[in-house]
């Protein structure tokens, strides 16, 4: 019987869903998860969904015996009565009580859900349009995280996608096996909404405002979600990847960081040359302005202005430099984004590209002596 109503079901999927050739037949359930907060969820999904389907047997069963054996064609009189106490005190009781039997178990999962006490590592996420940054508090380590060049490469090509389409980027986060991870969600710009359905972790990144979450998965893994808030043009382009490594694992790979943090910090001293520094702003402006900018400098008409010829661009350079480190008029602030290397090569590069010739040089030092004046 669960076999018919399994193919039914997938059945049905397929009549009603174009791209349902493409997707697991079986695929018809939530997500059992990883850990033991997804776990829940599932076991206390599955069990209301039993009282349900018990429930709709016996209603639906006596609706029908009864049309059955008591339909006109038989000769049989409708009862006729007002009021009946007793029958009052059935359909009154009984759905009290299984309301009852059904919030004892969602308290309890709710109340696991909630409680990020006793955390033994604090993560900060922080949505930006259309990346993730990651804060691991007390640990000298954040960065962000995009959407990997190769599903960029992906977007507007024929060619066949990937496994990972859509879902891959450029620095995953890591959290180590056996150990409670809080995550404080919160936002840069506009609602967005972390969401990872093996770890049954989902919360809203509002600005201004953080909302807590935490996990706890005990082997190591590979997990994606989404951002699951419609948060501007590009929310399709926002995956989340999550790597569980053994905690030996993540403690070098946090050595790592730290020493790339400390590598970045070491090249905002050098003196580049403009020639440098054209190469690699050109790698910026490719990766971070042109999604808006355009390729060639020359914008959008009535949505994003040209760098081509354009009063920032050939203007004071540090007007220009304010503009990208801090943003405004529509633009989000990339000072936190880009390293000093990067935010000087990308200015100058902007003031000499697209036939803005202006001949001028930022240095990193620059754009560090700016931030630290502010």
């Amino acid at each position: 019987m669960l076999s018919i109503f399994k193919r039914s079901l997938a059945l049905l999927l397929a009549a009603s869903l174009p791209v349902a050739a493409e997707i697991d037949p079986w695929q018809y359930n939530l997500t059992e998860g990883v850990t033991s907060v997804s776990q829940n969820v599932y076991g206390l999904h599955m069990f209301i969904f039993y009282i349900c389907c018990i429930i709709g047997v016996i209603v639906f069963g006596a609706m029908f015996v009864s049309m059955y054996l008591h339909r006109k064609s038989r000769g049989v009189e409708a009862s006729q009565f007002h009021e009946s106490v007793k029958l009052e005190l059935v359909w009154t009781i009984v759905p009290a009580l299984i309301l009852i039997g059904m919030a004892f178990p969602a308290t309890k999962s709710l109340m696991e859900i909630y409680d990020t006490d006793n955390a033994e590592l604090d993560i900060i996420v922080t949505g930006h349009q259309w990346k993730w940054q990651y804060e691991y508090r007390g640990e000298g380590v954040s960065f962000f995280s995009n959407l990997s060049q190769k599903s960029k490469d992906q977007i507007y090509s024929a060619d066949a996608k990937s496994d990972d389409y859509l879902l891959d980027v450029d620095n995953p986060l890591v959290i180590p096996t056996g150990t409670k991870v809080r995550f404080l969600v919160t936002a840069a710009d506009v609602i967005h909404s972390w969401w990872v359905p093996e770890l049954a972790v989902k919360r809203d990144a509002i600005p201004g405002y953080i909302n807590e979450a935490w996990t706890k998965v005990d082997e190591p893994g590979h997990f994606v979600g989404q951002c699951a808030e419609l948060c501007g043009k590009d929310h399709g382009f926002m995956p989340i990847e999550v790597k569980v490594v053994s905690p030996e694992e993540f403690e070098s790979w946090l050595g790592e960081k730290r020493a790339e943090a400390a590598a970045i910090a070491e090249a905002a001293k050098q003196t580049f040359t403009i020639d440098q520094l054209l190469e690699e702003g050109k790698v910026v402006y490719d990766t971070y302005c042109a999604a808006c900018h355009q390729a060639n400098g020359q914008g959008v008409p009535g949505a994003f202005p040209a760098i081509a010829g354009s009063p920032i661009a050939m203007g004071d350079v540090g007007l220009h430099m304010d503009r990208v480190l801090n943003g405004g008029v529509g633009m989000p602030p990339f000072g936190e984004q880009l390293t000093p290397v990067q935010s000087a090569a990308v200015i100058t590069y902007q003031r000499n590209a697209f036939g803005n010739n202006m001949g001028d040089i930022v240095q990193p030092v620059d754009v560090v002596q700016y931030q630290q004046g502010q």
